[in-house]
């Protein structure tokens, strides 16, 4: 599976996850971080990746709207508050876990919850 992160995640998680041999980039990697969330949502999906970030409500909501007006959606990966956000190395290996379990990408307009 390929993972896009949002920008409320820090892009040393997606470094941590390159070094293990997991696809992932990172919205401030790729000039991203001031873009909508849902400019995120698309550009995840046009890369076949999964959008992971702690923005639960926000993206929960566009998931819906995406089923709604059939757009394209590649799925999304929400990472509890239970996780410390600056603690990258445990987020990154949460997500690690979570790519060993789910070889294959996130149901199209999926929603799935890291465990913390």
């Amino acid at each position: 599976m390929k993972y896009y992160l949002d920008e409320d995640l820090s892009p040393k998680i997606a470094e941590i996850l390159r070094k293990h041999s997991i696809d992932a980039v990172s919205v401030h990697e790729i000039g991203m971080a001031q873009a909508e969330d849902i400019e995120h949502l698309k550009l995840a999906d046009s890369e076949k990746r999964c959008l992971v970030t702690r923005n639960r409500n926000d993206f929960i909501r566009l998931t819906v709207q995406f089923f709604h007006e059939h757009r394209s959606h590649g799925g999304v990966l929400i990472i509890p508050h239970t996780l410390p956000g600056d603690n990258f190395s445990r987020i990154a290996m949460a997500i690690m876990k979570y790519d060993s379990k789910h070889p294959y990408d996130v149901k199209s307009y999926g929603i799935d919850f890291l465990k913390s």
